[in-house]
């Protein structure tokens, strides 16, 4: 199976950089993972839903040049389904069993993501009502997905 993470911004804190190489170093054993960061637009401060509009856009478009016609595309949206850590590991495990080998989860960047992005999504997900930083939401999702090969695997890492 191959797990790309497609994000928009860079991670600056190490903190967060170090949480990303420790997961993605477990998830060597489980899967293919690629990490690819797109380019964020600068947001000013009050900007109107147009410019908004046009800034989530611009992400989309770098966000879909890596989208490839076989890859089963996860966005991560507050208003998407929340499920168990159980139910994420039965998810990824159906659609390895479903001949899916290629999953890219989608993580826009602080005003969310583009109408063709969302469109292009074959699942939204939700972590919870809450808005968690974007770059902080990555260790958080590797360490999920690195949670579901765990409990696809049997082993006692999820208790």
């Amino acid at each position: 199976m191959k797990i790309t993470l497609i994000t928009v911004g860079k991670i600056k804190e190490k903190y967060l950089k170090d949480a990303i190489a420790e997961y993605s170093k477990r998830l060597s054993r489980y899967c293919k993972l690629e990490i690819i960061e797109v380019a964020d637009e600068k947001t000013p401060d009050q900007a109107s839903e147009t410019v908004e509009e046009g800034i989530r856009a611009k992400e989309g478009e770098r966000i879909l040049k890596y989208i490839k016609d076989d890859m089963y595309v996860v966005t991560l949206e507050i208003g998407g389904k929340m499920l168990s850590s159980e139910e994420l590991a039965e998810k990824i495990n159906s659609l390895g069993l479903a001949g899916k080998s290629s999953i890219a989860f989608v993580i826009g960047g602080s005003i969310g993501l583009g109408k063709e992005v969302l469109s292009r999504s074959d699942y939204a997900l939700s972590f919870s009502k809450m808005t968690f930083p974007h770059q902080l939401m990555r260790v958080i999702l590797l360490e999920q997905v690195y949670r579901s090969y765990r409990i696809i695997s049997g082993s006692p890492y999820h208790k």
